[in-house]
């Protein structure tokens, strides 16, 4: 086979692919055999040094160690040829992108060339490439390209939001300044701002009606209200409403076709008409408020502006993944018949503490429903019973799961409860295993919404992730939400059935793609933005043990980005999850998944979760 040729890039590359894969290569260099050769090595050099020197001993001592420094030095050629198989290889992913449009392909090749980003001949072949493989291909690894921007210029081309984010890297009030909540990497901010003047050149329209319209977003965010104003509508102020008509802006929240020609001719879009006359103030420490945006297309998109010490940056990326993941498993067979996904929102950041989110119509936090709000006690406290008893076991047992009256209240028609039902279970399996493999934490009642008209979960506040939640004063020792009142909304089946066939089904969608899973994981190692371990106040903030008014003036003065050691560590972990190793043993993922449903609902861990998560729900 000729390399480069169609039929190479049909059977070649699948075939030599495992080889030249970086992780695997990784895996090779940190093996136990090579690790246990060094070590073995440096044992023998120590125990031979220690001998005497008859001509014998000598002779001995020599020996070993020939053998030794033989064995060491062939395993370093064997990884000095895979990494020039590398370079290889990329060329011929260039080649598969021009014929195909897979998308594996787009994102082994972006893990290549990150991998190898030092070699002048790789950094030639990614710019011939992105003249010759249409830019579309290119727009799901957007904010990961832009990640790696620098002085360098190895990184242009990114879109323009991720621009403008980068762009305002260092735009924070000054109260979260004082306390070091964000990292500012000013290489890539004025490397995005550079990249932003030489676009607004040939673009200058289009800049300047984002930028206005990101300014003004963000000064909505920001906008300081009364306590009196939470959970009431307040006229918006006149320097925010006045905006109106930006024909080349989309609406940031609306969803519409990528157009390959990049013409995007008018009515391709719905773009920004202004935003409603009135807001509502949400309840919350930095009263996020509830917008309308008017669209073109005569839609108001409701959208929530959000300010305050968590990233939304985080919350964007984490949406990338599961959208990632529901193209894996509507791309599979078995996955697209039983229509499971996960329920995504959109997220655009604008600067590190302040950006724009889709409301979620339709959905009320699960909590909401099952312990109800200051007006009604909700359906605990209409079919439940009234004492609620100290000690956990004593409320497992008087405290019955009521999630199942969800689906009799609203669903009246025999075929329409139990198609609702089936979606709920399936929302609930793919949801837990994507959350599993990311270590999303956090997922306390309220940070789960329950579409009302479809029954599917959605996930929200995505700021605690990959096992941060084990740093937390009290650890959370489970690996996604399966308490009683999640389980009892399944049906008599409980975990078994539907339940776990779907989580099987999603666990192996995901450990078969793994490697354009991680390659979006990846870009947590090269954007410092991200804040590998929780800071005191954060955790805090999470388990409130101590007043508002303490949290509002403790500072942290602990420095909370750890580097790219923890962040290797953490991708590490979700290879290792991927590759389906659970306490040091590699499980199939119906062991692995089996593993997983039995520590969600041990009771000896949930019994020792915070209070507030509300494990007896």
């Amino acid at each position: 086979m000729e390399p480069g040729g169609s039929k190479f890039i049909q059977q070649g590359v699948p075939t030599t692919a495992p080889y030249v894969d970086p992780y695997w290569i990784e895996f090779l260099v940190r093996s136990f055999d090579y690790v246990g050769l060094k070590s073995w090595l440096l044992q023998v050099q120590r125990f031979v040094s220690a001998v005497g020197n008859t001509m014998k001993q000598n002779d001995l001592r020599d020996g070993v160690l020939q053998r030794l420094k033989g064995l060491l030095a062939s395993y370093g050629k064997i990884r000095g040829r895979l990494l020039k198989l590398f370079v290889v290889h990329f060329r011929f992913h260039v080649d598969d992108l021009l014929i195909f449009s897979r998308e594996f392909v787009v994102f082994r090749l972006v893990s290549l060339w990150f991998t190898l980003s030092s070699r002048q001949n790789v950094i030639n072949g990614m710019l011939s490439a992105v003249k010759e493989v249409q830019s579309y291909k290119f727009i799901p690894l957007v904010y990961q390209i832009a990640s790696r921007m620098g002085s360098s210029k190895d990184g242009q081309g990114a879109h323009n939001f991720q621009l403008l984010a980068l762009a305002n890297g260092d735009r924070v009030k000054d109260k979260q300044r004082s306390r070091n909540s964000f990292v500012v990497d000013m290489d890539k901010k004025l490397t995005a701002e550079n990249l932003l003047s030489e676009l607004s050149s040939h673009h200058g329209a289009i800049i300047r009606q984002i930028k206005q319209m990101v300014e003004i977003y963000i000064k909505l965010a920001e906008l300081e209200t009364k306590r009196e104003d939470t959970n009431k509508r307040i006229p918006l102020p006149r320097e925010i409403r006045s905006l109106r008509q930006l024909e080349l802006v989309p609406v940031v929240t609306a969803t519409f076709p990528v157009d390959h020609s990049c013409q995007y001719h008018e009515g391709t879009f719905p773009h920004f008409k202004g935003l409603a006359d009135s807001i509502m103030v949400m309840n919350g420490i930095n009263a996020p408020k509830v917008v309308e945006c008017l669209g073109s297309d005569g839609r108001k998109y409701r959208q929530l502006a959000k300010s305050g010490n968590d990233d939304l940056r985080q919350d964007a990326v984490m949406e990338q993944f599961f959208g990632l993941v529901n193209t894996f498993l509507q791309n599979h067979s078995d996955t697209w018949k039983r229509r499971i996904g996960i329920r995504t929102y959109k997220v655009v950041p604008f600067t590190p503490s302040a950006g724009v989110l889709e409301w979620v119509d339709g959905t009320i936090p699960l909590g909401e429903y099952l312990l109800g709000s200051m007006r009604n006690g909700g359906a605990h406290g209409r079919y439940g019973g009234k004492d609620k008893p100290r000690a956990f076991q004593e409320v497992c047992e008087k405290f019955r799961p009521v999630m199942h009256y969800f689906f009799l209240e609203r669903f009246l028609q025999p075929a329409n409860w139990f198609d609702k039902r089936l979606s709920y279970t399936r929302s609930v399996a793919a949801s837990s295993m994507v959350g599993y493999i990311v270590g999303l934490g956090d997922r306390h009642s309220m940070n789960i919404l329950i579409d009302q008209a479809t029954a599917e979960v959605v996930h929200i506040d995505l700021g605690v992730a990959f096992e941060q939640g084990l740093m937390l004063k009290t650890p959370e020792r489970v690996p996604f939400r399966l308490t009683r009142d999640i389980i009892d909304g399944m049906g008599v089946t409980g975990v078994e059935g539907v339940f776990r066939r779907c989580c099987e089904e999603t666990l192996s969608v995901m450990r078969t793609n793994k490697e354009a899973l991680l390659t979006i994981i990846e870009v947590f190692i090269h954007d410092p933005l991200y804040k590998w371990a929780l800071s005191p106040l954060k955790a805090l903030q999470l388990q409130k043990e101590t007043d508002d008014d303490i949290l509002e003036n403790m500072e942290d003065s602990q420095d909370v980005y750890m580097g790219n050691k923890d962040a290797a560590r953490a991708l590490m972990r979700v290879k290792q999850k991927l590759d389906g190793y659970e306490e040091g043993e590699m499980r199939s993922v119906h062991g692995q998944v089996q593993q997983l449903i039995q520590d969600a609902i041990d009771q000896e861990r949930l019994c020792q979760m915070f209070p507030g998560w509300g494990a007896w729900l």
